[in-house]
């Protein structure tokens, strides 16, 4: 199933030819959760901070559905 992938920050080096912020298509098995999306990325676990369906936050088990908009981040810090 197709579904659509935004990465921010730093997590686009995870991904060839990725921009910040610049939705990207990707195909995943049906039932993928959201971690294993990441996995799929080759994103570290402890880099992924927060992941949004949809414009929701959703857990790392969250599964999937086909056309899904997928926003991840990482932590970010600062002072």
């Amino acid at each position: 199933m197709r579904v659509f992938v935004k990465l921010y920050a730093n997590l686009v080096r995870h991904v060839a030819g990725t921009k910040p912020g610049v939705p990207f298509e990707m195909d995943v098995p049906e039932g993928t959760t959201l971690g294993e999306l990441a996995i799929c990325l080759r994103i570290p676990p402890e880099e992924v901070r927060i992941a949004f369906v949809g414009g929701r936050v959703q857990p790392e088990l969250w599964v999937l559905a086909p056309a899904d908009e997928i926003g991840i981040f990482p932590s970010i810090g600062g002072g």
